[in-house]
């Protein structure tokens, strides 16, 4: 076979050429194929590409989908949780204020019961109890 200078073959050393080029991608390919098998027989298991999770090309490292509407959903849940959250504490704060303006005018009415007085006490420290509980988490 005769190369020129360009890279061309001589009219003689084409269907060599041919041959070389047929020979080539059948070996790559059984090359291919041969190892294929063997990985999947000799392993006793399936080849694995990698995972999505590991940080492959276009994925997030955290396994999600590129397209993945978990983190919205989540921000919108928490959001809403905090807002649900924020007016039960006061709602319970409101109540917590007319319970203690409550008490204050039976304490200062001589003719009140002084059991009522320590329900009623008793009462506000369960709602502010659990008032700070909330407030905390």
């Amino acid at each position: 076979m005769q190369f020129r200078l360009s890279g061309e073959v001589s009219e003689g050393g084409k269907g060599a050429m041919r041959i070389l080029q047929g020979a080539v991608m059948a070996a790559l390919m059984m090359g291919a194929g041969t190892g294929l098998a063997s990985a999947q027989i000799g392993a006793g298991a399936p080849m694995q590409l990698p995972s999505p999770g590991r940080g492959g090309a276009g994925f997030p490292s955290d396994g999600r989908q590129p397209d993945d509407p978990l983190p919205r959903i989540q921000d919108q849940l928490a959001k809403s949780r905090n807002s649900e959250r924020q007016k039960r504490l006061v709602a319970d704060t409101d109540r917590l204020l007319a319970l203690v303006e409550d008490l204050k005018r039976q304490i200062e009415d001589p003719g009140g019961q002084p059991a009522d007085v320590t329900k009623k006490a008793e009462e506000i420290e369960r709602l502010a109890k659990s008032v700070k509980e909330r407030m905390k988490g």
